[in-house]
């Protein structure tokens, strides 16, 4: 669970730094405001940071 967050929090960052640093002003829909870069990459940290099946 730990896992989980710390990867939303890092994910999070990320996508306001890509915002802040990279983004585009009106014809990106995803950089073109702060809220969805930031969900954008929460969502990406949740993915990277579920836990997998292990394998037995």
């Amino acid at each position: 669970m730990k896992n989980i967050v710390a990867f939303t929090i890092i994910g999070a960052s990320a996508g306001f730094l890509y915002y802040y640093l990279i983004g585009c002003n009106n014809t990106c829909s995803i950089t073109s405001s702060p809220y969805n870069s930031i969900l954008y990459g929460a969502f990406c940290g949740i993915i990277i940071g579920m836990p997998s099946k292990k394998r037995k």
